[in-house]
């Protein structure tokens, strides 16, 4: 199929906007995940208000809010690409934020009681001896969120962004043949979990071999 290389052309774009919300998705999450333990109730109260709306909304409606309500909302039209890793990325932080929260409660309560005991500073405690080991324990549930962040940037076709799904959605309509290019952006959407998952086990792997 003489279009193969247009649809693949739309890679880069599709690894950038996954890139992008992945590493906003896992700051965001992580903070919200501290919230979420936080002794401060209005904290607490915060954290799982956000996870709730971005948990219980449509991650396309989203997408749509972002970038078609942008003009209204702010006066400027963002721009799709912002608008995609934005919406991405808030979304996946809900999601990594109850992942994280569960590891953290994981971690053995004995081993910050000690830290506390030895005048370790909370900040110190939970970057240096809690988190580290909570990632350990968590790290096949965040490979399966990034794989899900992968496969769900498919709908950013909505909004006009050149990705794999839109430019086989225009080869479709060029040659009234939607099949095939369908297909082949559906291979390369599994190729590329495939990677994701090949890596997901080596880092796992290596963790192991660490400990």
């Amino acid at each position: 199929m003489p279009s193969l290389p247009f649809i693949l052309e739309g890679i880069p774009m599709t690894l950038q906007v996954v890139a992008a919300a992945a590493l906003l998705g896992f700051v965001l999450g992580t903070i919200l995940s501290l919230l979420k333990i936080s002794r401060i109730k209005p904290l607490n109260w915060l954290a799982d208000f956000y996870t709730s709306i971005f948990r219980g909304t449509p991650l396309v409606l989203q997408l749509m809010l972002i970038y078609f309500g942008s003009p209204q909302v702010f006066g400027v039209q963002i721009e799709a690409y912002t608008a995609a890793f934005l919406s991405f990325g808030l979304n996946s932080a809900a999601y990594i934020s109850e992942i994280i929260r569960g590891g953290i409660l994981a971690v053995d309560k004995g081993q910050q009681e000690a830290a506390l005991a030895l005048g370790v500073p909370y900040r110190s405690m939970m970057t240096n001896i809690i988190l580290p080991q909570a990632l350990k324990n968590i790290l096949p549930a965040l490979m399966n969120e990034f794989i899900s962040l992968t496969k769900e940037s498919a709908v950013v076709t909505v909004i006009g962004l050149s990705d794999i799904m839109r430019r086989s959605y225009i080869v479709g309509g060029e040659t009234y043949k939607f099949f095939e290019p369908i297909l082949f952006a559906g291979l390369i959407y599994y190729v590329m979990v495939m990677i994701l998952t090949l890596i997901g086990k080596a880092i796992e792997r290596r963790m192991r071999r660490s400990d």
